[in-house]
């Protein structure tokens, strides 16, 4: 199988890419058209800010690119935010493949971003096949997805809002399954199989 992960300006493509090495399975770390084009399943990871991230995927046309896939595609934190129509972060248009929009945190009594452990519930994806409902994962954001009819998980911090979502071959979790234990790489497991 080959595992393609999304090479951009925005962190965590190395633990992912260990995460899945633990799964046995070796991935190309890529911004190559051809290479995401030719993969059987993709990986959008992401960690950084949304506005600088978009520019260069524009700059090397990976926006159309990721858009005309049609292998599974896993958009993994700022990945999910991208994968939505636009993000609050400094005011950016994002990819449109969800329809959603990407909010900030706004509130005087949470510590932003919220970094660390929170339960996931409402579980109804191929992706949490095995997962136990209210299962902890793991977080690091300062905006998050609104909830919607795409939304398969949620989870809670000051408000609830999508920790997963489906649409057609596009997948996205707002945590870090690379860091979340064996609750994370079932999840990997999981969308490997799909």
């Amino acid at each position: 199988m080959r595992v393609a992960i999304v090479k951009y300006n925005a962190g965590n493509t190395v633990s992912v890419s260990n995460a899945l090495q633990r799964l046995g399975v070796e991935p190309v770390v890529t911004d190559l058209p051809d290479e995401l084009q030719a993969a059987d399943k993709v990986i959008f990871p992401g960690v950084g800010e949304a506005s600088t991230a978009m520019a260069y995927l524009r700059e090397r046309g990976l926006d159309k690119v990721i858009t005309s896939l049609t292998q599974p595609v896993l958009g993994i934190c700022l990945g999910m935010q991208l994968m939505c129509s636009y993000s609050e972060e400094n005011e950016t248009e994002c990819l449109g493949i969800l329809p959603y929009r990407v909010r900030r945190f706004e509130s005087d009594k949470l510590k932003v971003p919220h970094t660390g452990w929170n339960r996931i519930s409402d579980l109804r994806s191929q992706l949490f096949e095995g997962v136990a409902e209210g299962a902890y994962v793991y977080f690091v954001h300062g905006y998050y997805v609104e909830n919607g009819a795409v939304t398969t998980a949620a989870t809670e911090y000051g408000i609830e809002f999508s920790a997963g979502v489906d649409s057609g071959n596009f997948h996205a979790i707002q945590f870090h399954p690379e860091k979340s234990g064996e609750v994370g790489s079932r999840i990997l497991e999981n969308f490997l199989k799909i």
